[in-house]
């Protein structure tokens, strides 16, 4: 018998090419025929609606995770691209619409069902006729025509937006300008202007020298006529100004304590040295020999063993013999 193997079910045959008439091959071909039919009906419907011009709003934003995805062909026997692509926008159905008008789908088309004795009638369905994928593609330019258009005059319009916002700009910076450059009045015209507040000297008025314009004494006739306000007194400090009367900031000038010595800010070198130690200690175990002695405390030299000598130099039984030498004994012999 003839040897054949069916790439569909993946398997060889000795029965020849009556596998291909096998009720599992047909099984196979249909659920096949039936899952690559549901990628070229929705294609085709795509493509229906952008010839009709119902296809306004089919582009979208190029996405790789949504519009790289593949579709296999079953007649070619290879992955298409579903989804075409121009500069940063995705055509969806574009890429699956252009292999199926093809002519080498069509040739591979014919072949497959020649080999897997498909049912003639279906073949169409799996083809896309030329002029359906040109009027498609027409479609589809004048759909980016559009949107080039609608991108154009949204950036227009930001543009004009900028530059608005840079003529208020540079005009408010002018306006400030002008009144920082303004010249003083002379005072002959001053008279004709509107007469001064009561109680208020006409030369606590003009500017007084100082930064920011400021004026660098305090203003003693600030109560006027018609004020509902509690008068407390003149507030003076005992020679001490600050920066609203013009004297130098706090941060610029070295200012001293009373007793000479020049005021220290934050804490001293030697605070942060004991506060370093501590913090070394924290980190060793609370259960440890001599953790809570008080190093505050009084002692004297007696709370030292008499013996030992654990704390000279020198190995242990020199100083046991220094001891016994010293406290008279003597080493009794055997």
């Amino acid at each position: 018998m003839a040897v054949h193997y069916c790439g569909l079910c993946r398997r060889t045959s000795f029965s020849g090419r009556r596998h291909l008439y096998g009720a599992a091959h047909r099984r196979r071909l249909r659920e096949a025929l039936d899952r690559l039919q549901e990628e070229v009906a929705a294609a085709r419907a795509a493509a229906a609606a952008a010839g009709d011009g119902e296809g306004g709003g089919a582009l979208r934003r190029y996405d790789p995770a949504e519009h790289d995805r593949r579709v296999w062909c079953l007649c070619c026997g290879r992955g298409v691209r579903r989804d075409g692509r121009r500069g940063g926008m995705a055509l969806p159905r574009a890429g699956l619409l252009q292999h199926l008008a093809g002519p080498e789908h069509r040739r591979e088309t014919a072949r497959f069902w020649r080999e897997n004795r498909a049912e003639a009638a279906l073949r169409e369905r799996f083809l896309v006729p030329a002029e359906e994928y040109e009027r498609f593609a027409r479609a589809m330019e004048r759909e980016l025509d559009a949107h080039r258009r609608r991108e154009e005059e949204r950036i227009r319009q930001m543009a004009a937006g900028i530059r608005e916002a840079e003529r208020r700009q540079r005009e408010t910076v002018r306006a400030a300008l002008q009144l920082q450059t303004e010249p003083e009045l002379p005072a002959g015209p001053a008279a004709c202007g509107p007469p001064a507040a009561p109680g208020r000297d006409d030369s606590e008025d003009a500017e007084q020298p100082g930064p920011s314009g400021m004026q660098t004494g305090p203003d003693l006739n600030w109560m006027e006529s018609g004020q509902a306000l509690t008068f407390i007194g003149h507030q003076e400090t005992e020679g001490k100004g600050n920066v609203h009367t013009g004297a130098k900031p706090p941060w610029l000038t070295e200012a001293e304590e009373e007793d000479g010595s020049k005021q220290q800010i934050g804490p001293s070198y030697e605070e942060f040295l004991r506060q370093k130690e501590k913090q070394k200690l924290k980190k060793l175990p609370a259960g440890r020999v001599g953790a809570n002695f008080d190093h505050t405390s009084q002692t004297g030299d007696s709370w030292l063993p008499s013996f030992g000598r654990v704390w000279n130099h020198g190995r242990r039984w020199q100083s046991r013999h220094q001891f016994r030498t010293e406290s008279g004994e003597k080493k009794k012999k055997r």
